[in-house]
């Protein structure tokens, strides 16, 4: 029999709260969290050329469950000594402890590895604290660029994104007077905020239902483990409870991957009633804010840099540190998108500027600067080959293919969100497809803090270390900060036309050549050949480090990684013991594909 509904008026909050506060502490004890109990699953899809997927794959996926069940746990010890939380006032307010049970609620969501079919993947199986919340596997970073979902080895086409400051992006407009895209989430700004008016909010929405990720067919899927969540009167503590007639198969159908033949293309397999429907996606968007509000708390977004504390008077950089900060925001021009609140100085070269002998001397306008102008940039980054995605050509035990175009796949960006297109989500506003030309080849720019932050014993991302292999940019080409900064400055210099891994005799791919442009049109020509030295490029890799979090506060669960540190090789070629060449890796493709039925 369905249980009786509850309404969503504050009078009904209020009472109910008297009952949720003490049954929270009066089955503490009996709430144990063991390793999520598996669903058996079919043997793994694995339709990659040799070299793809890293030898130790296996095992570091599980040593991420672990490090994931272990801060779960921390997050479940801190909602048993919660107080009993009172709502006060009209509109009700949980008054005194609303931001710490959010805070914590969030990170049990974060953290749950029943958030997926076979209860093995969390949104924070691709976001580790100590990776800034990006991709916590060394290998994965090094290879296949994407993580592998909750169907092993159906894996995505982008690296993991930074959660840290997403929050300050706004929702996705078009400024018409500078003819340019600013807000959203994502690196195709495709979690506009348009519905919740959070990008972010949005935003972790989508990873439980794509086929490659979490990977959900249903989004009352989420509903449904909460309800049977040990974190469940929580849950309703702060949003109010809910109550859902599920059907008997609702199991088996959450237990399925999306995607599966078996559904029909259906994204709504689970038979609800249109109340319970709705009642559904309410909890789906409570499920989102609250991972919204994790991500602006000072968990993850917290200003405790080394800068931080600069411009509090805090901290003295160190010369390699403040020359850098001044080729930041002058010669390097990287202040014109990655934003300090200081004017981006020298301006253009003369006669237009003073290009590149001027200096901004004027006070901080900012003192709490997220480092992008939350707009979008085509950098002209080299196709990336070793990218999972392109060779997802064939039907999985689901009957599910990801990527048919195999190969042939260009990632556009931005400009195939605004078309609605292959692999992004539907555009919310038709006006915008004007400007999907002009558009394509564009990539968020994500904020430069925390992109140098590893674990306490790896202390660095750049080789010889002992360093923690992180990947950067949307595809994963570049492997180090120093390339990262050699690539803005000489990407135009050492330009060809070649793919990766077939550079002229004589040159080192990543140092003295670039191999040409997935998207060529529309590139950000305000970079590409700067003129910096060796010496400077280092300065600005210096300087960049002090946007590491943690610096006047420890970052918390930032000892949380078990894996092991990598060491050799210098910054420059860092991961290019890994390329393949292009033409290689499409041969390979082709054979696979022609040995499973493929054309």
């Amino acid at each position: 029999m369905k249980s009786v509904r509850v309404t969503v008026s504050a009078i009904c909050v209020i009472l109910a709260v008297a009952f949720f506060s003490s049954s929270r502490h009066l089955f503490a004890q009996s709430e144990q969290q063991t390793q999520p109990e598996q669903a058996v699953t079919p043997p793994p899809y694995n339709p990659y050329p040799p070299g793809i997927l890293p030898s130790n794959l296996n095992s570091e996926l599980a040593r991420v469950d672990r490090e994931i069940q272990g801060i779960f746990n921390n997050y479940l010890a801190q909602s048993k000594a919660l107080p009993p939380l009172t709502y006060v006032g009209n509109p009700p307010i949980l008054q005194g402890d609303g931001y710490n049970a959010m805070r914590i609620l969030g990170g049990l969501l974060n953290y749950d590895l029943n958030m997926s079919p076979f209860k093995n993947t969390a949104c924070s199986s691709c976001h580790m604290p100590y990776a800034a919340f990006s991709g916590p596997i060394p290998s994965v970073n090094l290879t296949m660029i994407a993580y592998p979902g909750s169907y092993r080895y159906r894996a995505g086409k982008r690296t993991a994104q930074r959660y840290t400051y997403s929050h300050s992006f706004p929702v996705l407009n078009y400024n018409t007077t500078q003819g340019a895209f600013f807000g959203g989430n994502f690196w195709d700004s495709r979690a506009t905020g348009y519905q919740l008016q959070a990008p972010d909010a949005e935003q972790a929405q989508w990873p439980p239902l794509d086929p490659a990720e979490m990977q959900f067919p249903d989004l009352a899927c989420i509903a449904y483990r909460i309800s049977k969540s040990s974190y469940l009167t929580l849950f309703e503590e702060i949003w109010g409870p809910f109550s859902i007639n599920w059907p008997s198969d609702t199991e088996t159908i959450c237990d399925t991957p999306a995607g599966a033949t078996t559904f029909g293309g259906s994204t709504t397999p689970i038979a609800l009633s249109p109340t319970d429907r709705t009642t559904a996606k309410n909890v789906y968007d409570h499920w989102g804010q609250t991972l919204g509000f994790l991500e602006a708390s000072n968990e993850i977004s917290p200003f405790t840099s080394k800068f931080d504390a600069f411009l509090a008077g805090k901290y003295t950089l160190t010369p390699p540190e403040m020359a850098g900060y001044n080729l930041f925001r002058g010669k390097a021009n990287c202040n014109s998108c990655h934003l300090d609140g200081r004017s981006t100085a020298p301006t253009p070269p003369p006669p237009e500027g003073t290009l590149p002998n001027s200096m901004d001397t004027g006070a901080a306008a900012d003192t709490t600067p997220v480092f992008t102008c939350w707009g979008s940039s085509n950098l002209g980054l080299p196709k990336n080959p070793r990218d999972s995605f392109y060779y997802e050509t064939t039907p999985d035990s689901f009957g599910f293919t990801l990527n048919p175009a195999g190969f042939t796949y260009a990632d556009y960006g931005l400009g195939t969100f605004l078309r609605s297109g292959f692999a992004t989500g539907p555009s919310p506003n038709s006006n915008w497809t004007q400007y999907a030309a002009t558009s394509d080849g564009q990539m968020q720019t994500m904020t430069a803090r925390d992109v140098a932050m590893t674990p306490p014993q790896c202390p660095t991302t750049e080789a010889p270390g002992p360093y923690f292999q992180k990947e950067f940019f949307h595809n994963g080409y570049i492997k180090s900060l120093k390339q990262l900064v050699h690539f803005y400055n000489t990407r135009d210099v050492y330009r060809y036309q070649v793919e990766s891994g077939e550079c002229p005799a004589g040159t080192v791919e990543k140092v003295t050549c670039w191999p040409a442009a997935e998207v060529p049109q529309n590139q950000d020509m305000t970079v590409g050949s700067l003129g910096l030295t060796d010496e400077e490029e280092n300065q600005l890799v210096a300087f960049m480090q002090t946007l590491t979090d943690g610096y006047t506060k420890p970052y918390p669960f930032i000892n949380t990684y078990t894996g092991a540190c990598m060491t050799g090789g210098n910054a420059a070629t860092q991961g290019n013991s890994t390329i393949i060449p292009a033409s290689v890796l499409r041969r390979m493709a082709v054979e696979a594909a022609g040995a499973s039925g493929q054309k």
